[in-house]
């Protein structure tokens, strides 16, 4: 949903902050033409944005704000990164596990150069690393394999390695940046793959069985450490290991 903003947004107060189901954050009436993207937990009703689930006021830069909060079930919004789980497949669309209220749809024809002649097969419980394309709630959701260019990018099937699911407030803190510190931490110290989705599932190969299980079991504990713990907590891991 895009809707107009000023020059100098005055959504800017609230962010990092509590905001509670109700908040009015944004009043279009004053503002001039700009564009800001909203994103989960906002919504417009007339000229006001006004906030639909309590959280912090997040901003991705240069315009996009979201309400994050933590939660098991995911909500999908459109443009959303997310690891889903094939359960099924159909003449045009693969059935796909997002963890959200319904099950997801990844058209058979959603992928770099997709034809009839070519379509991908999947097993049941093949990991996607897939982008979702169309959300709202009277269709189930829509995922694609590709970027907005058409380019499959990084997205697809995941092999090997192992996923674990997080709450979404985990995988945001991840995803966000400047690095978060346990990612950064263990960066530096070891070497392995990581695939992170809005939807809270963490996808983490290596060429060591204890790598993945080190980085899987740092990751889980670092929710609700500070940055100092979280580059602690790995000093100790790597100490384990040596």
């Amino acid at each position: 949903m895009d809707v107009e903003k000023p020059s100098n947004p005055p959504l800017t107060s609230c962010i990092d902050r509590i905001v509670l189901p109700g908040d009015t954050v944004l009043d279009l009436s004053t503002m001039a033409n700009q564009t800001i993207k909203l994103g989960e937990g906002l919504r417009q009703d007339c000229d006001t944005i006004s906030v639909m689930k309590a959280g912090k006021l997040r901003l991705s830069k240069p315009n996009k704000y979201w309400v994050e909060s933590s939660h098991k079930r995911y909500v999908p919004c459109a443009e959303d990164t997310i690891l889903g789980i094939v359960v099924d497949s159909k003449p045009d669309n693969f059935l796909v596990d997002i963890k959200g209220p319904t099950l997801a749809l990844l058209p058979v024809l959603a992928f770099e150069g997709g034809t009839r002649r070519n379509i991908p097969k999947f097993e049941v419980g093949t990991l996607l690393y897939v982008r979702v394309v169309k959300a709202n709630n009277s269709m189930n959701p829509e995922l694609s394999c590709t970027d907005a260019t058409g380019k499959a990018a990084e997205f697809g099937p995941l092999k090997d390695g192992y996923m674990f699911e997080t709450s979404t407030g985990l995988a945001r803190m991840l995803l966000g940046s400047p690095t978060c510190p346990i990612l950064e931490a263990l960066g530096k110290k070891l070497s392995f793959e990581i695939a992170i989705g809005l939807n809270g599932r963490v996808w983490v190969n290596a060429s060591s069985p204890a790598t993945i299980i080190v980085v899987s079991n740092a990751i889980m504990n670092s929710e609700f450490l500070s940055g100092t713990q979280q580059r602690i907590m790995v000093e100790k891991l790597m100490q384990k290991l040596q």
